[in-house]
């Protein structure tokens, strides 16, 4: 075992830069591979730590005709475990920004509303306080630890009061370990779901209303496919229609990776994209492992004799075979250190890139466990044609150096280098498809005007003085109009299928959007009026249940005159005023639904400013700044450009695209190793040749030209075979999202000539130095 380990580092030396080539080329193949497959675990591995993971379930709204979505009515959690003893708790649970104070501390922090089972269904320990009476009074309220830690310093907060949004005093009943990072639920404070009750806010009962998330533990031994069918009429039976809407029990393991529901079915979600850089990981490494056989065997001449003597004095295939397997195996061992240095250095980048907390755990025995099991496989995967290669040789030739490998127009490492090329030209057209699809999305006509408009949030005090504060904003010239909303421009928070109208089936329950605005809403945003006019309290009394219709809503709806219609929801009359042009508030990779946007009778949550253009942004902003002060002291000024929250709509595409173009490029880099290892494979296999054609008078030219055309060959059926398959994988892709771009025929054709320029460029170096060899000393050897 020494002595082979012994030759195996002697060879490794001797090797000289092949040896740094096949080591370089594992290691970043290998260390691609392992950032990639630790970020899957890690999206993997979202809410399945919890103790009871295999019994929690969410509830989703499935509908046949418009897909699903995960959120509920408020009393379809309490009504689940009232009515079926399969389900053995639930939970409510909603979160956003708000003021929280404690003396002279005053932080916007995320705060969740979630029922007292959540503490005991999730596994967020308690590090103060007991979780099965922490949430049962309306009033109290916990903190993360690194919440606390902002709030109260060093001083125990258990049994503290503070302040939510300047005006609801809660007590901290707990303090929880701070959140992992492989959950859904992010927040720093939490109090009790009937809270809003007690308050006397926003809690209702009705069951149109969706604007809460609900979660469900079932009884152990209950089966999920028993309680679905068991509850699959309760919707139905507490609306006594012809209600569509069927709720399902959604298991934990599938929430972060399955999200995506159409016709009733999952259809996928950020599995796709799990998927893809799975791909990508085992397409590098395979890209790696193929140099490192292209380079071992390429060099196998230099070995010819030593395999000869060692098979003359009685050595086996099987043990030459695991001569070069143990080789390779230790070539890749000093690959993969080299590796897991290259992902601690590169992890910070990629975390900022993937937006995500990813980190290696070298304490965990599984962490290194699955290293030597991964490196152990890459080394006998990247070993084994070398080492059958090589062990096949006969004695006879290689000892009389006659040993010369067939012409062929097809060898196996010509396969090798076409598969490298096809992997690498699939990659570069993934990079230019997802790269046009973000374009061509941000291009989008959004309906609004981004620019100059910032949104800041809704407190009491700020409600309350609205009017004063939109006076001050016009009179100091800071803003040229200010609107109340019910979210940013960029988000919707509630939708409903119990809206009625005049003419409509009693079988639509097609789900329409819901948005409330203020006076200028439309001056503000910019969203045209194209029928009536604009929403006005001031200037018409009865415009707090006016509303806008976008036009999807109107097409939905049927109105050949919408002006003055009737709509009827939540037991109120509204009353149509204008017409809207369609404008993007949810995604903007999907068509624009339905949507009605109500007046004051609403409620809000923001507030919308126009910046004076003529002035400068920093000094509007000053100006802003102390008016909110002047009216609202107690809450810090807080404010976010919507152009930036636009922006982030494309986060996820956007870390996608960046991604892909790394490992496409790092798999062409490897991929050019592979065809400089078949370059120098060829050019000593031809060195005679060579030798020949210059003594008869070849130019360098001439002998470049023509090593370099069988490479040239090689690439372009490499091309021949990924443009399809690349194609394919592409519009497979892009059929995902509603609003699409093409793929136009000349973006083949730039990858064509990228890839083509970049191999040619490798290799005629190789063929440059092999053509002015001098002849004799490749003629004279024998």
């Amino acid at each position: 075992m020494f002595h082979r380990l012994k030759i195996a580092l002697r060879n490794i030396r001797r090797n000289g830069i092949y040896s740094v080539i096949n080591i370089g080329g594992l290691a970043v193949g290998m260390a691609v591979a392992m950032l990639i497959m630790f970020w899957v675990y890690s999206q993997w591995s979202y809410d399945r730590f919890h103790e009871k993971a295999d019994r929690l379930y969410s509830v989703w709204n499935i509908n046949d005709e418009w897909g699903g979505f995960e959120w509920t009515t408020q009393i379809i959690g309490p009504t689940l475990v009232q009515d079926y003893p399969e389900i053995a708790d639930m939970a409510r649970y909603k979160s956003w920004q708000q003021l929280i104070s404690y003396n002279d501390k005053r932080l916007n922090m995320e705060l969740a509303q979630a029922d007292p089972g959540f503490l005991t269904m999730f596994s967020f320990p308690l590090l103060q306080g007991d979780a099965h009476t922490a949430l049962n009074d309306p009033y109290s309220i916990l903190l993360t630890e690194e919440a606390a830690r902002r709030l109260f310093g060093n001083e125990d907060p258990m049994g503290k009061t503070v302040t939510v949004q300047a005006q609801f005093p809660m007590t901290v009943t707990g303090i929880l370990a701070n959140l992992p990072a492989n959950t859904r639920f992010q927040f720093d404070v939490v109090r009790p779901f009937l809270f809003i009750k007690a308050a006397g806010l926003d809690y209702s009962e009705s069951w149109w209303s969706y604007s809460t998330a609900t979660y469900i533990e079932l009884q152990s031994g209950a089966k999920v496919a028993d309680v679905n069918f068991a509850i699959r009429d309760v919707i139905k039976q507490h609306t006594n229609d012809n209600n569509k809407s069927v709720p399902l029990l959604y298991p934990a393991a599938k929430w972060h990776l399955y999200s995506v529901f159409e016709n009733g079915q999952i259809v996928g979600g950020r599995i796709k994209t799990v998927r893809m850089f799975a791909l990508i990981a085992l397409l590098v490494l395979l890209i790696a492992c193929i140099n490192f056989m292209n380079l071992s065997t390429a060099r196998s001449a230099k070995r010819s004799r030593e395999i000869g003597v060692r098979k003359v004095m009685g050595a086996r295939k099987k043990t030459l075979i695991g001569q070069f397997l143990g080789e390779s195996v230790l070539t890749a061992a000093i690959a993969g250190v080299l590796a897991i240095l290259l992902v601690l250095s590169s992890l910070p980048f990629f975390n900022i890139l993937m937006g995500g907390q990813l980190h290696l755990s070298f304490g965990s025995i599984g962490l290194w466990i699955a290293l030597f099991v991964f490196i152990l496989l890459t080394g006998i995967l990247a070993g084994s044609y070398p080492a059958f290669y090589l062990s096949s040789f006969l004695p006879v030739k290689v000892l009389k150096n006659v040993f010369k490998e067939r012409d062929q127009w097809i060898t196996p490492r010509k396969l090798l280098v076409i598969t490298q090329f096809t992997f690498a030209a699939i990659l570069i057209v993934a990079t230019l498809v997802i790269h046009r699809q973000i374009q061509y999305a941000q291009n989008r006509d959004a309906g609004y005007n981004r620019d100059q408009l910032i949104t800041i949030g809704l407190s009491e005090q700020k409600n309350k003085n609205q009017a004063l504060i939109r006076q001050e904003l016009l009179r100091t010239e800071a803003a040229t109009s200010m609107t109340r909303t019910m979210s940013y421009m960029t988000n919707l928070r509630a939708n409903t299928g119990g809206v009625n109208w005049a003419g409509k089936s009693p079988d639509d329950r097609t789900m329409i959007s819901l948005y409330y605005v203020d006076a200028g809403w439309s001056e503000t945003t910019g969203v045209k009026i194209l029928q009536g006019r604009d929403i006005d309290m001031y200037t018409y009394a009865t415009d707090s249940t006016a509303v806008l219709l976008n036009e999807a809503a109107v097409k939905l709806m049927g109105f050949n005159d919408p002006i003055g219609q009737i709509i009827q929801d939540s037991g109120k009359d509204w009353h149509v005023v204008g017409v809207v042009g369609d404008f993007v508030l949810e995604s903007p990779y999907n068509p624009v639904s339905p949507m009605i946007i109500g007046g004051p009778a609403g409620f809000f949550e923001t507030i919308h400013i126009k910046l004076n253009g003529a002035n400068a942004v920093r000094d509007n902003l000053a100006k802003i700044e102390q008016i909110f002060r002047t009216y609202d002291p107690d809450y810090p000024f807080e404010y976010t450009f919507v152009d930036e929250t636009y922006a982030r709509k494309f986060a996820e595409e956007q870390r996608t695209s960046t991604l892909v173009s790394w490992f496409a490029g790092l798999a062409i880099f490897i991929s050019c190793l592979g065809l400089f290892g078949l370059s120098a494979y060829m050019a000593e296999n031809r060195r005679k040749e060579i030798g020949v054609r210059k003594v008869l008078g070849a130019s360098v030219v001439n002998i470049t030209s023509l090593l370099s055309r069988e490479f040239l060959i090689l690439v372009t059926i490499s091309l021949l075979i990924a443009i399809p398959v690349a194609w394919w994988a592409t519009s497979k892709w892009l059929n995902g999202y509603a609003y699409r771009t093409n793929i136009p025929w000349w973006l083949f054709a730039v990858v064509a000539i990228l890839t083509i320029g970049i191999a040619l460029f490798t290799v005629s170096w190789q063929a440059i130095k092999a053509a002015r060899t001098n002849p004799i000393n490749s003629i004279k050897t024998e």
